[in-house]
């Protein structure tokens, strides 16, 4: 049988077995958070639309003639701050994706789900961007619960229309800055501006992507964080006892009561908690902060704010909400460097200087030669033998290259099979060439030699080849 206190705890935690957007029985509640202010909300509104002025402006800019962020997966061009790169760069790529995905471990470990509530585009343009406009034309919280319980009026039609009318705007306007990432903004100009025949597939794209976001900030909504985004499930993972979250401060709050002015909270057995419930209003996903840390909760620190507010106007200190670790509150002590944080941190400092290193010592064009399949060396009359080899170029600077080939033992000479082969701007070159040794030089049916790229005359490149011929 289970204790009173057994039972009592089961009741507590119950609501961690369902999401606060859902009821008992599977059927959606719509959220309508309380409009919010305060000193977090302002900065985050500062982060806000600083990213999003960079996320519109990015893809017009343009460095050397490049776009400063480009992720062409079509083409497999890659450009990132007017750098390019290529499917023979992908190693890099494939290492700053590792360095992303530690630095989300390393950031959840310390602060939680911060950047859930802070960076993330999902809740930048809801609550930055889309909800803004539902409370300009709709009102606070009351009055679009109000709104949409209510009779379909004129009124109603109205604001609705308007609404939405709003948000494909701007979806439209999501969908061709996020296809400018994808093809480019001067192939997005294209297909804006050249009859519809000629970009049908361009122009559709454009139609589900805008339709796609609508749908995302229109109807799911928070329904991407709680449900959908695989990140709020490794946050239960990653999240310790040491890490810094949004929290309530249970030592200070309980046990909670409703305000009385002049009473000695302390001496009536109070907590500093009113259980004034603003802090569940402005929750954007519906969440109680005071049953503790929860999968929903994107630390958007909205509760914090309202928290803050209703502290002051009762004369009570502020911070009853705040950023702290469940350590923390325990121990009244701030963040520690613990030894899985001080691993995290290592293994990303170790990553980025591999990168930084890579990326500084990357060579601006590619080579691999190789013999040609299925060949095999050939004898001369003039004692000399020959292999056939096939090349390939990468070049990926903007300038066009007249390429020449030696051989830097100066013994042998090279043939290209096409004369003056030329590697154009941010091209590829596939060619044969004929190597052309004396037989004596060779030993044991092989050699080594090594090849100099010239392009327009300067030296571009050096690679090992190896010559077969006869066992002497």
């Amino acid at each position: 049988m289970a204790t009173f206190e057994e039972l009592n705890n089961e009741e507590e935690e119950a609501f961690r077995d369902r999401i606060a957007t859902v009821n008992e029985s599977g059927k959606r509640i719509w959220i309508y958070p309380k409009k919010i202010a305060g000193k977090y909300f302002n900065k985050r509104q500062i982060i806000a639309y600083s990213l999003l002025a960079f996320l519109f402006i990015a893809p017009h800019i343009k460095i050397d003639g490049e776009q400063l962020l480009l992720f062409n997966v079509l083409e497999r061009k890659f450009i990132i701050f007017g750098k390019i790169f290529w499917p023979q760069d992908m190693f890099l790529l494939a290492i700053a994706l590792i360095i992303g995905v530690v630095s989300v471990i390393l950031f959840t470990i310390i602060y939680g789900r911060l950047f859930c509530g802070w960076v993330c585009p999902q809740t930048i343009f809801m609550e930055m961007v889309f909800r803004r406009i539902e409370y300009w034309i709709e009102g606070d919280f009351t009055h679009q619960k109000k709104l949409n319980d209510g009779p379909l009026t004129r009124q109603k039609i109205f604001k609705k229309t308007l609404k939405h009318s709003i948000f494909w705007i701007i979806s439209f306007l999501i969908a061709n800055t996020f296809l400018a990432y994808i093809i480019g903004s001067d192939e997005l100009w294209k297909i804006q501006t050249d009859p519809v025949n000629k970009h049908l597939g361009g122009f559709m794209a454009i139609i589900i992507f805008t339709t796609v976001f609508y749908l995302v900030f229109s109807r799911l909504r928070e329904q991407v964080c709680t449900t959908i985004c695989p990140y709020g499930r490794l946050q239960g993972v990653l999240l310790d006892e040491n890490s810094m979250v949004v929290a309530y401060d249970t030592y200070r709050g309980e046990e909670r009561a409703k305000f009385r002015k002049n009473e000695d909270r302390k001496e009536a057995g109070k907590g500093d908690c009113i259980d004034c419930g603003q802090c569940v209003l402005v929750c954007p996903t519906g969440i109680d902060i005071r049953n503790g840390t929860q999968l929903e909760c994107v630390n958007c620190t909205a509760c914090m704010d309202a928290c803050d507010h209703m502290m002051e106007s009762v004369g009570l200190e502020k911070g009853l909400i705040r950023f702290v670790s469940e350590k923390g509150i325990k121990e009244r002590t701030g963040f520690k460097w613990t030894g899985r944080v001080k691993a995290y941190t290592g293994l990303l400092v170790v990553l980025m200087g591999v990168l930084v290193t890579l990326l500084m010592t990357r060579s601006d064009f590619d080579a691999t030669i190789f013999r040609q399949r299925g060949s095999t060396f050939q004898m001369l009359d003039d004692g000399r033998i020959n292999n056939i080899f096939e090349i390939n170029l990468t070049n990926k600077t903007k300038n066009t290259y007249h390429i020449t080939l030696e051989l830097e033992e100066g013994d042998g000479e090279i043939h290209m099979v096409v004369t003056d082969p030329i590697l154009k701007k941010e091209g590829y070159l596939k060619e044969r060439m004929i190597v052309k040794i004396p037989a004596g030089t060779i030993k044991n049916g092989k050699r080594e030699l090594h090849v100099l790229i010239k392009g327009n005359g300067k030296l571009i490149k050096r690679e090992k080849i190896k010559v077969i011929g006869p066992l002497m």
